[in-house]
């Protein structure tokens, strides 16, 4: 991934808490020299650290599985992202030097894949997965709301996922490249729109620019 030195991110807790925030993971992957990508939602393994693992799982007829394990697959993680106009930027009115873009956030992880079909194992993913993504609920489903045998026949039905991370790179293109005159602007007229995707990335511009 191209990304230029004030962009690049690689702390490894601003990238951990981007996956946390945005777990849908786009997979991408060959199968019989095509390329493929799937979209699946992962998490962390917080018993897998400071080596990062994540987990998730898929249908048994989903081919991603099938990956050989000593093939590499790239998984993307894609955050808070929005359109530029070069009106927003103070310095519009000096000369008119200014042109759109795109903000974005993104993290690319370089993984090799394990498949896990074992049902203890297979059942731990799948109750960590739900605890983790029903944590902010007022009344959190469990999987042991459901009776044993309905989850049992579900488990025969999916394999698990287990992704070794071998590198990871962030890319936070928030308005670094920019003077500090225009992230202010910029941030400013972003907290005066009502959609909430601009109040995000005016948040993610404050947090990792110079305004």
């Amino acid at each position: 991934m191209y990304s230029p030195s004030h962009f690049q991110e690689d702390r490894p807790e601003v990238i951990r808490d981007l996956i946390d925030q945005f777990p849908l993971a786009t997979i991408v992957y060959q199968s019989d020299k095509v390329l493929c990508a799937e979209h699946v939602p992962l998490i962390l393994d917080p018993s897998f650290h400071p080596a990062v693992r994540m987990l998730g799982h898929v249908a048994k007829g989903n081919d991603l599985w099938r990956v050989r394990p000593d093939e590499e697959v790239l998984v993307i993680f894609q955050g808070p992202s929005l359109y530029v106009s070069p009106n927003w930027y103070a310095t519009k009115t000096d000369g008119g030097k200014v042109v759109p873009t795109w903000n974005y956030v993104v993290v690319h992880a370089t993984c090799k894949l394990h498949a896990i079909q074992e049902p203890g194992r297979l059942l731990e993913i799948v109750t960590m997965m739900t605890d983790q993504m029903e944590a902010s609920q007022t009344e959190p489903w469990r999987v042991t709301d459901a009776p044993e045998t309905y989850i049992d026949r579900m488990l025969s039905g999916i394999v698990g996922l287990e992704f070794e991370v071998l590198r990871w790179q962030g890319k936070w293109k928030v308005s670094q490249n920019q003077p500090e005159a225009n992230q202010h602007s910029l941030v400013n007229r972003l907290l005066s729109e009502r959609c909430d995707r601009a109040k995000e990335m005016a948040n993610v511009i404050s947090r990792f620019g110079s305004a």
